[in-house]
């Protein structure tokens, strides 16, 4: 199974100057664990900003919010794997880099990601399908 077929090609993402009070509302808005986060300017890169981030990075701490920027917590590099990657090399990249997700990157442009948690979707329906049941 390739990359591009589990993947997620509708990404949310924020820039790096918001509040984290607006990342935290994005995400229970829609649902989502992670924001992919804009580059500033042409020399900067993506990033990317998880629950975990906020929760560690900001809550715990006790930060304020509305002052705390997402640039201030985003985690870059991303940690990107090819459209066309068997999902198993995708895997292992969580693995080694212990993270629940990487980007799927064409060049320099972001076009989908793809989660642990998609990766056991996949995998369920797949077994499904060829009658192994779960």
């Amino acid at each position: 199974m390739k990359v591009d077929e589990i993947m997620t090609r509708k990404l949310e993402s924020i820039g790096a100057d918001a509040s984290i009070y607006d990342a935290i509302e994005r995400m229970i808005d829609k649902r989502i664990r992670s924001l992919l986060v804009n580059p500033k300017d042409a020399r900067d890169t993506y990033g990317v900003i998880t629950v975990r981030d906020i929760v560690y990075n900001v809550l715990w701490k006790n930060l304020d919010l509305t002052r705390t920027k997402v640039g201030d917590i985003t985690s870059k590099p991303l940690i990107c794997v090819d459209k066309g990657m068997d999902v198993k090399n995708a895997i292992d990249s969580m693995s080694k880099f212990k993270v629940s997700r990487v980007f799927v990157c064409e060049e320099k442009q972001v076009v989908g990601i793809i989660s642990l948690l998609d990766v056991m979707s996949a995998e369920l329906v797949k077994r499904v399908r060829e009658g192994r049941g779960v």
